[in-house]
């Protein structure tokens, strides 16, 4: 597992993500399709959680107190995501350096939910697929909104 091949994946998805929450403005938190639907903030607090829940938690065997629910209904400003993806950015790198150099391998009932052999190649890979499919979520809040400025 080439750890900085896969950090760069981690880190242009997390620039996506900024991007796209720059894009949306102070539409940040709102859902674009009613209460059923997420805000493109919450999906990058979401995906931050992903990456250390997946690489920090189920690979590596570091505690979680994560609250998964609780994350689609946050409300967050775009200072706050920089910092929170910064964040997520560096420990990414961190964790995805330890997994490469052997240091994963937790046993958790969690490898088998996710796509691949439970490995913990497949649970990196099952968490950069999360990244991209919540990534292709906020294109498509952002469009929803420009949509609706026209």
């Amino acid at each position: 597992m080439n750890a900085e091949l896969l950090s760069t994946f981690v880190d242009h998805a997390l620039a996506q993500m900024l991007a796209v929450a720059e894009r949306v403005g102070p539409r940040l938190n709102d859902r674009p399709l009613g209460p059923e639907t997420n805000a493109v903030g919450a999906l990058v607090v979401h995906c931050t959680e992903v990456c250390e829940f997946w690489l920090g938690h189920v690979v590596l065997g570091r505690p979680s107190v994560r609250d998964r629910d609780a994350e689609f209904h946050t409300s967050v400003t775009l200072d706050e995501l920089r910092d929170r993806v910064d964040r997520t950015s560096a420990q990414s790198a961190v964790d995805l350096a330890a997994i490469a150099a052997g240091g994963g391998g937790n046993p958790s009932e969690l490898r088998a939910f996710a796509l691949g052999d439970g490995s913990d190649s497949a649970m990196v890979l099952y968490m950069l697929k999360e990244l991209h499919q919540h990534l292709g979520h906020m294109e498509l809040a952002a469009d929803v909104f420009a949509a609706e400025a026209r």
